[in-house]
């Protein structure tokens, strides 16, 4: 393996690739979960990375033109230890080794060293230290500032309560109407579906309907498309 101390630091374009090719969202790389000398890794294998260098989506230019353009990339990043070539145990499939042979082999495995841009990292830990120091100069706070942060827990907490307060009573009038009734009662059933917040409260109610009437409404809608199919057929031989 080469010693990227020897060879210099990655270029911005190399970092470039190395950034692209890291995020599946933007490459369509998926990187698997596995253990090297220790640690969590992402690894992948190196025909899917040719193919994610050199596909074309949407009509937009894929990054290598041609697939040894993308090979000569990969072999950068091993060469400045972005990524290292590994074998899996024979044993484990998620425990990798370091391959000796660092040259690049679409058919064999590689782990990422590169872990992607620090600066959300730098700034989570610059903004988790001004909490904890905002913390723990509250006492130092102006009474303006430390009333108007107690308000405010008081209305989250009264929020919450009162959250947990209508998932109960809707619970109990639930049981209440299974019980008395064929059908359960919800009180706003879209509390906690996906979806906005004014409309997890849109409708105030609704009757819980049950799973025997779901089957004949979808076989009576496949069943009037299969008629309708057929009649469109019937027509198109009539008019022949």
């Amino acid at each position: 393996m080469a010693d990227a101390s020897e060879i210099g630091s990655p270029s911005k374009e190399l970092l470039g690739f190395a950034s692209y090719l890291y995020k599946p969202d933007k490459s369509g790389l998926r990187a698997r979960e596995g253990v090297l000398n220790g640690r969590r890794v992402q690894y992948f294998k190196g025909k899917s990375a040719l193919n994610a260098l050199t596909k074309s989506d949407d009509g937009q230019t894929p990054k290598c033109a041609t697939r040894e353009d993308a090979i000569e990339w990969m072999q950068d990043l091993l060469d400045y230890q972005l990524i290292v070539r590994c074998d899996k145990d024979a044993q484990n499939a998620r425990l990798l080794r370091i391959n000796p042979m660092q040259n690049f082999d679409e058919e064999t495995y590689y782990a990422w060293l590169y872990e992607g841009s620090r600066i959300l990292v730098i700034l989570g830990g610059i903004g988790v230290v001004a909490v904890v120091l905002a913390g723990v100069m509250f006492p130092l706070w102006p009474s303006v500032l430390r009333n108007g942060t107690w308000y405010l827990s008081m209305l989250a907490l009264g929020l919450l309560g009162l959250l947990f307060g209508i998932a109960i009573v809707r619970l109990i009038i639930y049981i209440i109407t299974v019980v008395t009734y064929p059908q359960g009662l919800w009180i706003f059933p879209n509390l906690f579906e996906d979806v906005g917040f004014f409309e997890s409260f849109v409708p105030l109610h609704a009757w819980e309907v049950p799973k025997d009437a779901k089957k004949p409404a979808q076989v009576a809608e496949a069943d009037a498309g299969t008629l309708g199919a057929v009649d469109t057929d019937a027509d198109a031989k009539k008019t022949e």
